[in-house]
């Protein structure tokens, strides 16, 4: 009892000495209270580009804390959905959640919180394209949850969620998950095939759409169905943006399949 009365009052004085330097007051300014371990959220900003070693071989980067935060971001998210419309589908649910959590957001977030003044990444990629700044924010989320618990990172996720989003604006809008995964394949130059398959019929007989999603050689990264042709591309490129986002070893072997393919071509044209 006397050892955790002793280690309380040892963290109050550190942080009553600590508090007004930095990072302290800067993580103060962003998360609403003072951090336990500072260490973790360093980690959180400092990208794979600019991994530093352990002595003992460990690469030091926000990749496993971007993942713990990817999915905590999901859990919340949904949460909050369930409970702010009681009334809603599932359908609709999960398509709000997928509206919250998409990339743009999340950059949005991020770059209204001030991450891009912290994040520590090479200069020699670009910022734009890899979505460093809403990468950095699920670390960030992930270091809250390791640091201070569920209900702690709850209280942060939701407080973000209000002070710099219109959830019920973004709820009423429709997102485009083809015109999405499309602008991906642009920007990565990875060719995108949309494959319409036999039709089959639901429960009641009504005919039944289906779209396969292949990328380079043929990899199937996305399938949907739908009572059109047109609605069934929509979950199937859902599905793929999630896939190509929680998947880095995916996205590798699709820029490698690319590259192959593409020199394949070059040289039949010889």
């Amino acid at each position: 009892m006397f050892r955790k009365l002793f280690q309380q009052i040892n963290r109050s004085i550190r942080l009553l000495l600590n508090k007004r330097k930095e990072p302290y007051f800067t993580l103060y300014q962003i998360l609403g209270f003072y951090p336990d371990r500072v260490a973790l959220y360093e980690e959180a900003f400092r990208h794979s580009s600019a991994s530093i070693w352990t002595a003992d071989r460990r690469s030091v980067n926000n990749e496993r804390l971007e993942f713990l935060g990817d999915g905590l971001l999901d859990c919340i998210v949904a949460d909050i959905l369930y409970r702010r419309f009681p009334d809603a589908q599932e359908g609709f649910l999960t398509i709000s959640r997928s509206k919250v959590v998409q990339r743009d957001m999340l950059d949005n977030i991020a770059l209204q919180i001030g991450l891009d003044q912290l994040i520590i990444f090479s200069p020699k990629i670009s910022n734009h394209n890899n979505h460093i700044y809403g990468n950095a924010f699920e670390a960030l989320v992930g270091a809250v949850y390791v640091d201070k618990g569920y209900q702690v990172c709850f209280k942060f996720v939701e407080r973000m969620i209000d002070e710099h989003l219109n959830l019920s604006e973004i709820t009423q809008q429709e997102i485009n998950f083809k015109s999405s995964l499309l602008e991906w394949g642009q920007k990565q130059r990875v060719e995108i095939f949309f494959d319409a398959l036999e039709p089959t019929a639901d429960a009641e007989g009504k005919q039944l759409f289906h779209t396969a999603i292949h990328v380079a050689n043929g990899r199937e990264i996305g399938v949907g169905e739908g009572y059109s042709k047109k609605e069934s591309q929509q979950p199937a490129a859902q599905m793929a943006l999630n896939r190509l986002r929680n998947d880095k070893r995916l996205r590798k072997q699709i820029y490698a399949e690319q590259k192959e393919a593409k020199q394949a071509k070059l040289n039949d044209q010889k």
